[in-house]
């Protein structure tokens, strides 16, 4: 994995690679959790950065927006539908409930654009106007809004598969027995009425919430939560309101803060997920650094206050007592 970022040196190394000393451990592509025990897990935040399913590099302070920016989100919309969050202890650290995730990522879309495979534009472009269960109409354009709010389900591969999420519908949800019918009807209502809620919010704070990513899990007694992060950069894409209709008008691909700078210079240098990642230049990194900081700040109205590099050594310093106050 490429540390690559922006100011790589001793104090903001990217925090890339984490080892607790707690049962349990499972390795996702940005977060990896552990046992707390009655329970709980604890939930460790890296500024890894993931692209086309696979890990492309590290940032540093991603981990720290992710994980703040998830606790206010999770804060924001709690009144929505229930979340996994017990408590934010440290920039990167989060105790959740113990859930089982379910194998399906819930994909909303507002706006039709995108340069992967499982995106609606790319299929959208060759001609296709049957995707994840919706008829499109024809005469779309790249990144306008769509007449509604879609949701498009995804699989959810393990984190080191050699293969990516395959796009599904509503009823394959279904149909397969990958999520039951009744709690399918409860996440596909809780995840419209989420988006748009952070439709709203990302409005005040002068951002368009084009599209996210929500991930659901149950809890012991079976109860549908909300888990994994909410609105962030990571899982969400966000365009700046205020050049966005100029920049639509031009045919100019709209501000954005998110890792889509990331995407599209893969893309330019070829790249769609398979093989050898290219070498992208210091800048894209640069850039990236600072669309997640500037992201948080915008949505939380709150100051970032980066923690204390390296995250690793301050995570374990840390560990005994959260393990006495959660565990």
């Amino acid at each position: 994995m490429s540390s690559s970022g922006p100011a790589a040196d001793a104090v903001t190394a990217p925090f890339v690679e984490v080892d607790v000393d707690l049962p349990g451990r499972r390795e996702g592509k940005v977060r990896v959790s552990y046992a707390l025990g009655e329970g709980r897990r604890l939930f460790v935040t890296t500024d890894r950065l993931s692209a086309f399913d696979r890990i492309i590099a590290g940032v540093p302070y991603k981990g720290q927006v992710l994980n703040q920016l998830s606790a206010w989100w999770f804060d924001k919309t709690a009144d929505v539908v229930a979340n996994h969050m017990v408590a934010v202890p440290d920039p990167n650290v989060l105790v959740a409930v113990d859930a089982r995730p379910l194998p399906v990522e819930v994909v909303v879309r507002g706006y039709i654009t995108g340069v992967t495979a499982t995106s609606l534009w790319m299929p959208y472009a060759r001609g296709e106007r049957d995707l994840y269960g919706h008829r499109l109409p024809d005469g779309l354009a790249k990144n306008e809004a769509l007449p509604d709010p879609l949701i498009t389900p995804t699989t959810k591969p393990p984190a080191g598969a050699d293969h990516h999420d395959e796009p599904l519908s509503s009823a394959d949800v279904v149909a397969r027995g990958l999520v039951g019918a009744a709690d399918w009807e409860l996440i596909r209502s809780s995840a419209l009425e989420l988006f748009r809620r952070g439709q709203l919010l990302a409005e005040e704070a002068g951002l368009i919430l084009v599209d996210t990513k929500y991930e659901f899990g149950l809890d012991g007694d079976g109860a549908v939560l909300l888990i994994d992060e909410l609105h962030t950069p990571d899982s969400s894409r966000y365009w700046m309101l205020d050049s966005y209709a100029a920049r639509l008008g031009a045919g100019e691909e709209p501000e954005s803060l998110d890792k889509e700078v990331v995407r599209r210079a893969l893309a330019d240098a070829g790249f769609n997920g398979d093989g050898p990642v290219p070498t992208l230049p210091d800048d894209v990194w640069t850039a990236t650094s600072a669309r997640y900081i500037d992201a948080f700040q915008r949505i939380t109205g709150l100051t970032f206050v980066p923690g204390e590099y390296p995250v690793a050594a301050r995570i374990g310093d840390r560990l005994e007592g959260w393990q006495e106050a959660y565990g």
